[in-house]
């Protein structure tokens, strides 16, 4: 990505679907810096998290958000949701900037769009948050159970990685279990710590880094068996599961990488396209990361429309079928798994017209 593009080269050079609306929010007493991004509502009002980060330039806040609500465009077509695709970032760190007045100015721009957008949580926000948000807007999902929401989405997005895992399992190693297989979690916050629970009890080994050393300890008191490493990218495992923040499979990493399986919940974790074509020529399976995390976007799209617990998991397990499917054309017609999951998507998004 060129850093000088513009808002409007930036969302060209990600996509020939260019955003619909991109929304700067600043508040002035409560100190919030706030983007929001709209790429799609073709197949519904968009609906992505907000992400509360102390990001070092406003231009790499843009440029996070622009990708993330494209990706998310992306994730609620191939989840076969009717939902398009939006994120929000609110420039800051948490631990510091986070107050409720700040949230509920933020809430109130939120809700200036009139629910073209609808947010959840992300990194940086938690069900606490959403309900503060939730007194201001009705337009977020993902609040607490006692606010009348589904609750945290952490386990159910695993859930979703889960058995994305097992389909690339099933598809390197011929059967769809990770037992006996040695998987490394890069990344064990809320998502990360809820994968490493489902690995260990289907019979894999784990091992883990965070770079938050409270969070490992977390794990390493949870799960004893479990290992921590400084890395776990280039470590001797089967399978690599990027959890933390995007950008971590590159040119150097991509030639380093041991894993057979590449499978996590982290957004745009390919750097830049070239990478994938990399992982292939090595023989190393990727499950693109918009269809391996779609496990809580499930979720809130279910508490939307008011789905019984039991369906909207029914729904997220259903995304082993779907990554199952992904990988049978990519090595049926030659191309890479993100090239067969964005065909998958850009047939629902072509079959309706566009329109604001």
């Amino acid at each position: 990505m060129h850093t000088d593009a513009g808002v409007f080269g930036r969302s060209h050079e990600l996509s020939a679907r260019s955003h619909e609306q991109v929304m700067f929010c600043e508040d002035d007493k409560t100190g919030l810096k706030a983007i929001i991004a709209i790429h799609s509502t073709t197949l519904g009002p968009a609906l992505g998290g907000t992400r509360f980060y102390p990001y070092a330039t406003e231009s790499a806040a843009l440029e996070d958000v622009l990708r993330l609500s494209w990706g998310m465009t992306y994730k609620a077509a191939a989840a076969g949701v009717d939902l398009g695709g939006g994120k929000a970032v609110i420039i800051g760190d948490p631990a510091v900037a986070k107050t409720e007045a700040l949230l509920a100015a933020y809430a109130r721009f939120v809700e200036t769009l009139g629910g073209r957008y609808i947010t959840a949580g992300d990194v940086g926000t938690n069900t606490d948050d959403l309900d503060v948000i939730g007194r201001h807007t009705d337009y977020v999902m993902g609040r607490s159970v006692a606010a009348g929401g589904s609750g945290d989405s952490a386990r159910l997005t695993a859930l979703g990685v889960f058995h994305s895992m097992r389909a690339g399992a099933e598809s390197v190693w011929g059967t769809a279990s990770l037992a006996g297989r040695t998987v490394g979690i890069e990344g064990v916050g809320k998502v990360g710590r809820e994968l490493t629970a489902l690995l260990l009890a289907d019979g894999a080994e784990v091992c883990v880094t965070d770079v938050n050393e409270a969070a490992m300890q977390r794990v390493s008191q949870e799960h004893p068996s479990v290992r921590l490493l400084s890395t776990v990218a280039t470590a001797p495992v089967d399978v690599y599961a990027p959890c933390a923040l995007g950008g971590t499979l590159t040119d150097a990493s991509a030639e380093a990488i041991e894993a057979k399986l590449i499978c996590g919940a982290a957004n745009n974790q390919l750097a830049n396209p070239l990478v994938e074509q990399a992982l292939m020529e090595r023989g190393i399976t990727w499950v693109p990361d918009f269809v391996a995390n779609a496990g809580g976007l499930i979720q809130v799209a279910g508490e939307l429309r008011k789905a019984a617990a039991t369906e909207v998991e029914a729904d997220v397990a259903g995304i082993f079928e779907r990554c199952r499917d992904i990988i049978t054309v990519a090595r049926a017609e030659g191309i890479g798994t993100g090239a067969a999951a964005n065909r998958f998507a850009e047939r629902r998004l072509d079959a309706i017209p566009r329109s604001l």
